[in-house]
């Protein structure tokens, strides 16, 4: 069962209509399959909870810090510049042994992090705590959803990425609500937000302690045990396997990068300093600005939702490539209004474009990746795109010291205008590098043989196809031994 590249933005028929119903599908799911999927989407939610406590809390932070916006947009961008090293890390960890405890381990370590984020009281402190989280927290996606998708039937995964990805528009939203109603109702004011963050992601690590390892793991280290591997010879697999795998995906790994490097400008070109904006350029108080941040993320879980469902009818890359042109049509309305009602609209619509795309992301991504890399692959592209894109709140935060306006009489800086430009030019990138890409709609990668597994850097090494695939494994096994006796020789 080869994979099915795509050259067309559109599916061929067959593949579109392929499978169960969607409403079948959804009733058949087991409660582990229900309880890894949630799992997945509890673990990304946390993920932002803890990323956006710091995006909220940028003015406290200046008073607390007496620094200006661009000193502390710098603790946003060495948290992003050190997220592709934990997807590496706990990419490879998840890969090779399992999703169940690297997760566990994944959560503990941010919400330790997270934890003490609350406790420091000097500037450069503070920006070791974030750059340690950078790392933590650059694991959990990668993980997050080959947890929740691998374990599920292929007719809803399209949904279910949608539902998935949100979970970081959710995070945002529940650390907005957070910063609006316990943060200034307690003395120890914005380390709350931060403590409870930390709470939330041990809570996520709980829940995972108490459901099974993915059902393609157990499976796997079932074989390997009946076959009489040790751990040795299963990492020594492992890296041949993976050897191969960048051998022959070198050039999928470069476009799966300039990619997520779009996407990841285009979330945080227009979340990261958004609360800052309304402040800043257009007199927003910090409750108003919190509540139009709300109304926005309102509009990020309900694109996500319907483009990841749309997505499995009429293809991954049209389905984004229809959300980007709305990000371009909504952006007017996003930065021209000075009201607070026509600018919360403009919010709901721009995060209805953005995440809208980004619902797409999480099952294009595991569609796309060699199979057997579904945690390192996605992963490190994610966050290799997060480090190139890591500097867009200073970015926006320096274009706003040059570009200047007035507010009722008082020179401000342009956030609106920087904002506008910065999101505009991203999204016809994102538009591009989407259009020339590759897709493997209703890919069946769960039937793919793991990556510690002889073979399975290879695309089609699949389980369930032992006859037509023999030659291939026989050909992966002598490759990996004559490479070892050429080793001992």
């Amino acid at each position: 069962m080869a994979p099915r590249v795509l050259t067309s933005l559109i599916p061929r028929r067959e593949m579109r209509t392929e499978g169960r119903p969607l409403l079948v599908a959804l009733s058949s799911l087991t409660w582990v399959q229900w309880g890894h999927f949630w799992t997945g989407y509890l673990a990304w939610t946390c993920d932002a909870i803890d990323f956006f406590s710091v995006s909220l809390s940028v003015s406290h932070l200046q008073t607390q810090f007496n620094r200006s916006t661009h000193d502390i947009t710098t603790a946003i961008t060495l948290t992003l510049l050190l997220r592709s090293a934990g997807a590496l890390l706990f990419g490879v960890l998840s890969d090779r042994y399992g999703r169940k405890w690297p997760l566990i381990a994944n959560l503990v370590m941010v919400a330790v992090l997270e934890l003490g984020s609350g406790f420091v009281n000097t500037y450069s402190a503070f920006l070791g705590v974030r750059s340690l989280f950078g790392i933590a927290m650059g694991g959990i996606w990668g993980l997050a959803a080959s947890t929740a998708l691998e374990n599920l039937p292929f007719e809803v995964r399209g949904l279910a990425s949608g539902v998935l990805q949100q979970g970081y528009a959710v995070g945002y939203l529940l650390a907005a609500v957070i910063n609006l109603t316990l943060v200034p109702e307690v003395s120890v004011g914005w380390r709350s937000l931060f403590w409870t963050a930390s709470g939330i992601s041990l809570f996520a690590a709980f829940i995972r302690c108490l459901l099974p390892e993915s059902e393609i793991f157990i499976r796997a280290k079932k074989a390997e045990l009946a076959a009489g591997r040790t751990t040795a010879n299963k990492t020594e697999i492992f890296l041949h396997e993976t050897k191969e795998m960048l051998k022959a995906h070198w050039l999928l790994c470069i476009y799966a990068i300039l990619l997520m490097t779009g996407f990841n400008f285009l979330s945080h070109g227009s979340q990261d300093l958004y609360p800052t904006y309304l402040q800043n350029s257009k007199g927003f108080t910090d409750h108003n600005a919190t509540v139009a941040t709300i109304i926005g993320n309102c509009g990020a879980v309900a694109g996500g939702a319907i483009a990841g469902f749309i997505s499995q009818y009429i293809g991954r890359r049209l389905t984004i490539v229809i959300f980007v042109l709305l990000i371009g049509v909504f952006i007017p309305l996003w930065i021209i209004p000075s009201s607070f009602s026509a600018l919360a609209a403009g919010a709901f619509c721009i995060q209805f474009g953005v995440q809208g795309a980004w619902g797409v992301i999480p099952i294009q991504l595991a569609e796309m990746s060699p199979p057997a890399f579904r945690a390192t692959f996605p992963g490190v592209a994610y966050q290799i795109g997060n480090m190139v894109s890591s500097a867009s709140a200073q970015i926006e935060a320096t274009g706003g010291d040059q570009l200047r306006t007035t507010l009722n009489g008082k020179d401000v800086p342009d956030y609106a205008t920087v904002q506008g430009i910065l999101i505009g030019v991203v999204a016809a990138f994102v538009l591009v590098v989407t259009i020339l890409g590759p897709e493997n709609h209703s890919s069946r990668f769960e039937n793919h043989k793991t990556a510690f597994e002889e073979g399975g850097g290879l695309d089609d090494a699949y389980i369930e196809d032992e006859t037509s695939g023999q030659d291939e494994a026989n050909s992966a096994e002598g490759s990996f031994r004559e490479e070892k006796e050429k080793q001992s020789a």
